[in-house]
């Protein structure tokens, strides 16, 4: 290879792509915001403050889905108008196709306890 060739691309750092960049008070926010969404979920289950594990269960899944939210934001940046949506339409589709697919494996389990026969009761198994 030619060292010409390599030189003429060694200047591309992409820091003047475009993109918002976040600033130290930003990413500084955005590492509170993360800290205190993780450390109350902790709280939560290490004093027992709730009631009943299943109510539990639900408030850590809403911290994180306010945590996931957070990351997006301040971290990845991402908003309506990065890549001209593209990033946001990859999201929608990524979040329906997960949705299709926990919601069919729940729906899948729940049902083969009833829906499954027990072999004492299988006519000519005894």
């Amino acid at each position: 290879m030619n060292t010409d060739t390599h030189a003429a691309h060694a200047d591309h750092h992409h820091h003047g792509d475009g993109h918002a960049h976040g600033t130290f008070s930003t990413y500084l926010l955005g590492f509170v915001l993360s800290v205190v969404l993780t450390a109350i979920p902790f709280w939560l289950v290490m004093s027992g403050a709730l009631p009943s594990k299943q109510i539990t269960a639900l408030v850590i899944m809403a911290f994180a889905v306010v945590q996931i939210v957070v990351h997006m934001i301040y971290f990845l940046h991402m908003n309506t108008s990065s890549e001209n949506g593209w990033s946001m339409m990859a999201l929608i589709f990524t979040i329906v196709m997960v949705v299709i697919a926990l919601s069919g494996s729940l729906w899948v389990m729940s049902h083969l306890n009833s829906n499954m026969m027990p072999v004492h009761q299988m006519p000519g198994m005894n």
